[in-house]
Formats: structure tokens, C-alpha cells, sequence
């Protein structure tokens, strides 16, 4: 298992994913349509490792594309990332994330069965579960995801899930993540979203360094300890960490799909990140309390009691380490991977 492949390798999660694996001594082949990334993080992906990406610009959808990638490697294990992934962007556009998210997930699986390569690392998400009742979320949770991103995850499951119960070849593996924040310690590899971001950390750390006025704190009237929403954030190399674990214990596991929640085990209010990110800084974030947005929940958190056993994985960054690192990276890099003003 030696090569693996990368799947949207140059975005957020995938090219940390891709530092690890590199230093865990993996050969790494990415393929990334850079519809959300920039060819720049896979730059920065090699001089933080020292060694070098093999990168076929192309998308998971595309037939031909996959097929061709597939006949020049002898992949051991593919990790999937590619995907649309903001939520409120998947309520106003739902037709054109289940094409890219289901549809990208359709294609890798055949050609994974076509030439043999049946293990694989899903990106899901914590979606999957939608406003779970009960807290901590284990994965034996209610699966009813309330807006199109997660149900396009959620579907993948399902189909992965068929998939495994028809070919017994197969091992897949579903990350549930849960919020990912945070950047590289170096500073040279973070979040750099197009457009105005759909998340929390980076919009805040864009009015830190002066690109947007204001944060807005999407419901104030929540029943939490602050009345703002409860999310587990989780620093992405612990959760790129998640993904080369997931891959050493492989061969350990029965056939089948195997789901595992990424995440602290640790709720934190949006108000007590953005504390946070203000002792980092050493000055105030100017905010302001508006209504809530269509399909948040108001409470998520994880437990991830069974990736800590099977996995042999824990998260280790507090909420101090994901803020410092990415101020380190915004502060730096203010415009992200490029020098001028932010991309439209």
C-alpha cells in the first residue's frame, strides 16, 4: 500500500493529509481540478515534506481521467476528499452538489472495482447525523442529515455500503469529521477558500487581518451556555493524522465499510472559539449576533471513544493550538496562496 491516491489532494484537508502520509513514508499521487485550491499548496505540501507529489490535474468525475490515472499507478489505497462542501452554498445549489459529490463518488468506485483497488478512506462528515438528539454522537447514531451537503455524504455511505455488501473485496473506511480548523504550524499551509468563507475560523480570521469589517454570529438565542452553537472543532493535521491511521490498520480490519468519528470529544460555543482566537491575536474581533442560518444544528460534538481503540488515534491540539496556528498562517499569508487582493 505503498502509493496512494489522493483524491482533491490540493484542498484544505487533502494537502495535510498529504504532509502526513509523505512523512509517514507513503508515495502520494494527487488529482485536484483546483475548483476550490490552488496548485500553491501542493508546492507547499513538497517543501514541507522534502519530497515530491505526483499530480494529474483532472476531475474524479471525468471517466477517461480516472481511468487513465488508474492505469499508471498500482494504487494500495485511494483517500477521498473531492467534493463540494459548504453548507449553505449545498441549500441554494442542491442539484449541483449531489452531481459533483455523489456523482464523483459513483465514478471512483467503479474504476476502483474495475482494476482492483478496493481499499478506501472516505471524507464524510459529521452532517451525516443532522440535529442528533443525544450528545456526545457516537456512530451508532440516527443517520438524517437535514441539508443537501450531508445528505450528498450520506448517500456516498449508503452507496459504499451496497457496494461492500456486494463485493467483499472491499474495505472502505468513513471519517465522520467534525469541524475542522487550523493550519500547519509552519504557517506556509492553510485554509484558503474561494469566495467569502462559508465557515467560521477562516471569515474570522479574514476580519482579523482586515479583509472583512465584521463577523457574523449566526444565532445568539441558541439553548446553550452562551445562546451560540455548539460545534466539536478539531486542528487538521490531528485529523490529517486521522487518515494515515486509518490506513495502517487496514489490513487489520474485516471487509466491509467502517465508520469513525474525527473529532475532540469536546463541545466549544462559537463565542468561546472566537475568545479564543482573540487571546491569540491580542485584540478584539468585531462581531455582531444576527439570525440562524437554515440547517445548522444547535449542538455537535463528538465521541470518539472508537476511533481512539481501533484507529489508535486521538486528537491532541486544543482550541488554543488550532487558533494560534491559523493566525499563523492568515497573518502570513493574509491573502492565502496568492499576493494580491482575494479572488472573486
Amino acid at each position: 500500500m505503498s502509493t496512494v491516491l489522493v483524491t482533491g489532494g490540493a484542498g484544505y484537508i487533502g494537502s495535510h493529509t498529504c504532509v502526513e502520509l509523505l512523512g509517514a513514508g507513503y508515495d502520494v499521487v494527487v488529482i485536484d481540478n483546483f475548483a476550490n485550491s490552488s496548485p500553491k499548496a501542493l508546492e507547499a505540501v513538497e517543501a514541507l515534506s522534502g519530497r515530491k507529489v505526483t499530480f494529474l490535474e483532472g476531475d474524479v468525475s471525468d471517466r477517461p481521467t480516472l481511468e487513465r490515472l488508474f492505469s499508471r499507478h498500482d494504487f494500495g489505497a485511494v483517500i477521498h476528499f473531492a467534493a463540494f462542501k459548504a453548507v449553505a452554498e449545498s441549500m441554494s445549489e442542491p442539484l449541483r452538489y449531489y452531481a459533483n459529490n455523489v456523482g464523483s463518488v459513483l465514478n471512483l468506485l467503479e474504476v476502483m472495482q474495475q482494476t482492483g483497488c478496493c481499499n478506501l478512506v472516505f471524507s464524510s462528515s459529521c452532517t451525516v447525523y443532522g440535529n442528533a438528539q443525544v450528545v456526545p454522537i457516537d456512530e451508532t447514531a440516527p443517520l438524517e442529515a437535514v441539508n443537501p451537503y450531508g445528505r450528498s455524504k450520506l448517500v456516498s455511505e449508503e452507496i459504499m455500503r451496497d457496494l461492500c455488501a456486494a463485493d467483499p473485496r472491499f474495505k472502505v473506511v468513513l471519517l465522520r469529521y467534525f469541524n475542522p480548523v487550523g493550519a500547519h504550524p509552519s504557517g506556509e499551509l492553510g485554509e484558503d477558500p474561494r469566495g467569502i468563507p462559508d465557515n467560521l475560523m477562516p471569515y474570522l480570521m479574514q476580519v482579523a487581518v482586515g479583509r472583512r469589517d465584521k463577523l457574523s454570529v449566526f444565532g445568539g438565542d441558541y439553548p446553550t451556555r452562551d445562546g451560540t452553537a455548539i460545534r466539536d472543532y478539531i486542528h487538521v493535521v490531528d485529523l490529517a493524522l486521522g487518515h494515515v491511521a486509518a490506513l495502517g490498520v487496514l489490513d487489520e480490519l474485516e471487509p466491509g465499510c467502517q465508520p469513525f468519528n474525527l473529532g475532540t470529544g469536546t463541545g466549544s460555543t462559537v463565542l468561546e472559539l472566537v475568545q479564543a482566537a482573540q487571546r491569540v491575536i491580542g485584540r478584539p474581533i468585531p462581531l455582531e449576533i444576527v439570525g440562524r442560518r437554515d440547517g445548522d444544528s444547535v449542538a455537535v460534538w463528538a465521541d470518539p471513544s472508537r476511533a481512539n481503540a481501533v484507529l489508535r488515534w486521538r486528537a491532541t491540539r486544543n482550541l488554543h493550538d488550532m487558533c494560534r496556528d491559523h493566525w499563523n498562517w492568515q497573518s502570513k499569508h493574509p491573502y492565502g496562496f496568492v499576493d494580491g487582493p482575494p479572488r472573486t
